[in-house]
C-alpha cells in the first residue's frame, strides 16, 4: 500500500478536496435518514398493537397415553386497540425436544411467536370467535383424542395453543398470540424407569416465644396467632397435610412446628403489643388437634425425615457462627431433641441423619458444620454441586464426598419448577408441564436406572403446594418414573462419573450470603446461654426454664429468619430480656445505713425469691471494704448458704465486730455453687459508734461502788439482827409462861413482828414509838444459832 501511494499522481488542490467532501455528504444524507427511520421502527415491531394473549388454564391429562383424550382450556384477551374478527383458537404440536436445555428455552419464552410452534391441527379441533373485543377475556375449551395428535416416538413435545385472526388495519388471517408448553409422551411402560424422590416439606416460621405461664402447666406464649391460620381448613399447612396424604413422598418435617401445634392443642396464650398475653381460643385448640390427628394418619407408612429442631441455618452457622464459642453445641442440642419431638407427637420414628442447607447450596465449611451434629447425608442441589466432567445425562443423586458423608444432590430444574407466583391457573399449569417434561427428558437420556431427588422450596404457598401435588400425582401415574424414599436415594449406587468436588467457599451465592445471620446474632445467643447456665444452677426444677429457653435459643438461629433481620433480632432480644427478668426475681433487698454500737453485733441481709419454685445452691457473701475497722465473722468476708421457698424471703444473719469508730461500707453478693456471681450486689454503710477505754473504766468503777455499798448494807443488817436477838431472849420466856394463864388480856398481847414488844406497849426509849428497822451497829460476830434477817 505504501508503494501504491508513492506512484500516485500529483495531489489534488485544497479547493478540489473540499468540493469532493461536500458531494460525499450530500450523497450519504438519504441513506443516513433511512437508517434512522429503520432504527426508530424496531421498537414498534417488538410490541405489536394488535397482540392477543393466551392463558392455558388447564391441560388434562398432564401426561396422556394412547387411549386418552386431551382437553385444553383457557382464556384469550385482545390486548390491542382494534377488535379482532374471524378469530379462532387452535392446538399446535411442535417438534420433539431432545435436551433438557431445549425445555428450558421454551419455558423462558412461552409466548414467543418466532419459536417452533408446529402446525395447527385445525378442523373441528379449534374454537372460533366472531369478534375479540379489546380488553375482554374469552374462554375456550378444546378436546382432542391423543391419536389425532400424530405423536411419534416417546419423548417431550413442544405443545402450543395459538389464536389467529385479522384486524381492520391488517385484514388478513395471521397468528396473533400463542402460549407454549410441553406434552410428555410415554405411550407405554418405559423399559427403564427413574426412581424419583419428592421431598414434601412441612416447615413454618417461628411462632413460640420463650415465655410460659407461672402455673404447673407452664402454658406457652405465642408471638401471634398466624399458625392457627396456617393449619385451619384451607390454610397453607392444612393443604400441605391434605395433599401429601395421597402422595408417595418423603415427609421432611421441622420438629418445632409439631411442638408448636401440640402446644396450641393443649392450651396456649398469645402475646399482646402491651406486653401482656391473652388466652388462645378454644376454636384454635380444636383446629390444632384436628391437624395433628390428620397428620398422624398422613405419615403412616411413609418415610419421615426430621430436621434439627427449628431448622437451624447451617450456612450462617458455618460462615459466621463458628467463630463464636458454643454455637455448634446448639446444633447438637437441636438434633438430639428432634427425634424425640417427632416420636412423641406423631408416634413414628423419624430419620435424623439428613442435613438440608438453604437451597442446597454447599461449600466445605457448610459440609463440615452440617455433619458435626451426627448427620452423614447432606442434601445439596445440582446448581451448587455442578457437573464438571461434561456428562450428557443427569447422574444419580448420591455422591460420596469423603469422610463417610454422602451428598444427596437434588435436581435443580425440577426442584425450582414450582417457585414464583402460581396463584393463576395458567402459571400453575405451565409449572406442572415443565416439571413433567424435565422428568421425562432426564429419563430418556440413558437406559440405566438412576435416582432423581426433588427438593422444592422450604415453605411452599398453598397454590405452589397444589401444583406440586398435581405434578407428583401425574408422575406417579406416568409410565417413566417410580417413587423412592430419600433414604433409598441416598443408599443407591453412585455414578462413578458424577462429580464429587464440593465448590469453594468463594463460590457460595452472594444472594444467599446477604441473607445470613450476622455474627452479632450468635454473640447474642451465646450471652443468653451463659445467663441460662448461671440461672439454672440455683433452681430446684431446672426443666421449667431449661426446656423453654433451650428451644428458644434453637429458634433464634432458624432458617426462617432469612430476609427478616430486624424481626430475628427482636426475637432474640426478647428471649434475653425475659431471661434477665426471671433471673432478677431472685435478688437481694436493698439496705439502708446500719448503726453498730459496741464491739460486736448481728447484721441481717434479706434474699427475696419471687419465682414459683424454691431456689438453692446459692451462697450469700458479706464483705467489708474496710476490714481494719469492721470484720465479718472475724475476717474480711463471710458467706452462708441460702435456700428460699418460692414466693418468699429469707434473712441471713452475719456476726460483725468493730475495731474502731467510723463508717464502713459493706458489700452483699449472691454466688452460685460454682463461684459465679449471681445478680446485682447490694452495698450499704455501717456506722460504728464503739465506746472508748476511758468510758469503759468509768462505767466499771461505778459498778464496783454499787457492789461495795450493797455489801456494807448487808453487813449492817446482819449485826443489828444479832443484837436484837440477845436482848429479846428472857422476855420471850416470860410471855410464853403467861400464855397458859387464861387471862383474856394476855391473850391479846401478840408480839409485833418488827419490834418484839407487845403491841401498844411503850418501849424503853419513847412510849408508843415503833422499833427501828435496823439495830445499832455492832462489830461482834453473830452467835451460834442466831436468826439473821436477810
Amino acid at each position: 500500500m505504501a508503494d501504491a501511494a508513492e506512484i500516485q499522481g500529483p495531489s489534488a488542490s485544497p479547493a478540489r478536496r473540499r468540493l469532493r467532501r461536500a458531494g460525499a455528504l450530500l450523497a450519504g444524507a438519504p441513506l443516513l435518514a433511512g437508517l434512522l427511520q429503520l432504527t426508530a421502527a424496531e421498537p414498534a415491531q417488538a410490541a405489536p398493537a394488535d397482540s392477543v394473549s393466551v392463558a392455558l388454564d388447564s391441560l388434562t391429562p398432564s401426561a396422556p397415553t394412547e387411549d386418552d383424550t386431551l382437553t385444553v382450556s383457557g382464556t384469550v384477551i385482545n390486548n390491542g386497540r382494534q377488535s379482532v374478527t374471524g378469530a379462532h383458537v387452535g392446538l399446535r404440536v411442535g417438534p420433539l425436544l431432545n435436551t433438557r436445555s431445549a425445555v428450558d428455552g421454551i419455558a423462558q419464552h412461552p409466548n414467543d411467536l418466532r419459536g417452533g410452534t408446529g402446525d395447527e391441527l385445525g378442523g373441528k379441533y379449534t374454537e372460533k370467535f366472531s369478534k375479540l373485543v379489546p380488553g375482554v377475556a374469552e374462554h375456550f375449551s378444546i378436546s382432542v383424542p391423543v391419536d389425532e395428535l400424530n405423536l411419534g416416538k416417546d419423548g417431550v413435545y413442544s405443545f402450543g395453543v395459538s389464536v389467529s385472526g385479522k384486524t381492520s388495519a391488517r385484514p388478513w388471517d395471521r397468528m396473533l398470540g400463542i402460549e407454549r408448553t410441553f406434552l410428555p409422551w410415554q405411550s407405554s411402560e418405559a423399559d427403564t424407569k427413574s426412581r424419583t424422590t419428592f421431598m414434601w416439606p412441612l416447615i413454618s416460621s417461628v411462632h413460640m416465644t420463650a415465655r410460659t405461664g407461672a402455673g404447673e402447666r407452664q402454658t406457652p406464649v405465642f408471638q401471634d396467632d398466624e399458625l392457627a391460620k396456617e393449619i385451619a381448613p384451607g390454610g397453607r399447612l392444612a393443604q400441605m397435610m391434605d395433599l401429601g396424604r395421597d402422595l408417595d413422598v418423603t415427609w421432611v418435617i421441622d420438629p418445632d412446628l409439631l411442638a408448636a401445634v401440640d402446644a396450641m392443642a393443649n392450651g396456649y396464650r398469645v402475646q399482646q403489643p402491651d406486653g401482656t398475653s391473652k388466652a388462645g381460643t378454644r376454636e384454635n385448640q380444636d383446629v390444632a388437634k384436628q391437624w395433628l390427628a390428620g397428620l398422624q394418619k398422613a405419615v403412616t407408612g411413609k418415610e419421615v425425615v426430621a430436621l434439627p429442631f427449628a431448622d437451624p441455618d447451617l450456612a450462617s452457622l458455618a460462615h459466621t457462627g463458628t467463630s463464636v464459642t458454643g454455637s455448634l453445641s446448639h446444633l447438637k442440642d437441636a438434633t438430639d431433641v428432634a427425634a424425640l419431638t417427632v416420636k412423641t407427637v406423631l408416634h413414628v420414628t423419624p430419620t435424623t441423619d439428613f442435613a438440608w442447607p438453604v437451597e442446597g447450596a454447599v461449600d466445605p465449611s457448610i459440609i463440615k458444620v452440617a455433619t458435626s451434629a451426627g448427620a452423614d447425608r447432606v442434601i445439596a442441589r445440582s446448581d451448587s454441586l455442578r457437573e464438571s466432567s461434561g456428562l450428557s445425562y443427569t447422574p444419580s443423586a448420591a455422591r460420596p464426598i469423603g469422610g463417610g458423608t454422602t451428598a444427596v444432590v437434588a435436581d435443580a430444574r425440577m426442584s425450582t419448577a414450582f417457585e414464583g407466583d402460581l396463584t393463576k391457573a395458567d402459571s400453575s399449569t405451565l409449572a406442572v408441564q415443565q416439571f413433567l417434561a424435565q422428568s421425562l427428558e432426564a429419563n430418556v437420556q440413558k437406559d440405566e436406572q438412576r435416582s432423581i431427588v426433588v427438593a422444592p422450596q422450604r415453605t411452599p404457598t398453598a397454590s405452589q403446594a397444589q401444583a406440586m401435588a398435581t405434578a407428583v400425582k401425574a408422575l406417579q401415574d406416568g409410565n417413566w418414573s417410580q417413587p423412592e424414599t430419600l433414604t433409598g436415594a441416598a443408599n443407591a449406587k453412585p455414578d462413578p462419573d458424577a462429580t464429587t468436588r464440593i465448590p469453594s467457599t468463594s463460590a457460595y451465592p452472594s444472594s444467599l450470603r446477604k441473607q445470613e445471620l450476622p455474627r452479632s446474632a450468635f454473640e447474642q445467643i451465646a450471652d443468653t446461654q451463659d445467663k441460662l447456665d448461671n440461672f439454672q444452677v440455683i433452681l430446684t426444677d431446672q426443666s421449667r426454664v431449661v426446656t423453654p429457653f433451650g428451644r428458644a435459643i434453637n429458634r433464634g438461629v432458624s432458617t426462617s429468619w432469612r430476609g427478616q433481620a430486624a424481626k430475628a433480632d427482636g426475637f432474640r432480644a426478647d428471649v434475653l430480656s425475659y431471661l434477665d427478668n426471671l433471673g432478677g426475681q431472685v435478688k437481694l433487698i436493698d439496705k439502708s445505713e446500719t448503726k453498730l454500737s459496741g464491739r460486736s453485733a448481728t447484721i441481717p441481709v434479706t434474699v427475696q425469691n419471687n419465682l414459683v419454685q424454691p431456689v438453692g445452691h446459692l451462697y450469700l457473701r458479706l464483705s467489708s471494704t474496710q476490714p481494719t475497722r469492721l470484720k465479718i465473722g472475724g475476717k474480711a468476708y463471710d458467706e452462708q448458704p441460702v435456700e428460699v421457698s418460692g414466693g418468699h424471703s429469707q434473712s441471713v444473719k452475719f456476726t460483725t465486730s468493730a475495731n474502731a469508730n467510723g463508717r464502713a461500707t459493706v458489700l452483699a453478693q449472691l454466688y452460685t455453687e460454682d463461684g459465679q456471681e449471681y445478680g446485682d450486689p447490694v452495698s450499704f454503710d455501717v456506722k460504728v459508734t464503739e465506746v472508748t477505754p476511758t468510758v469503759m473504766l468509768v462505767i466499771g468503777g461505778g459498778v464496783l461502788l454499787l457492789v461495795l455499798a450493797g455489801f456494807r448494807m448487808y453487813t449492817q443488817r446482819k449485826r443489828a439482827a444479832a443484837r436484837q436477838a440477845e436482848e429479846e431472849g428472857p422476855d420471850e420466856a416470860e410471855a410464853d409462861s403467861g400464855d397458859d394463864s387464861g387471862n383474856p388480856d394476855d391473850a391479846g398481847g401478840r408480839l409485833s413482828e418488827e419490834s418484839g414488844s407487845p403491841a401498844g406497849e411503850a418501849g424503853p426509849d419513847q412510849p408508843g414509838d415503833p422499833a427501828p428497822d435496823t439495830a445499832p451497829e455492832s462489830a461482834d460476830p453473830s452467835g451460834t444459832g442466831e436468826r439473821v434477817d436477810r
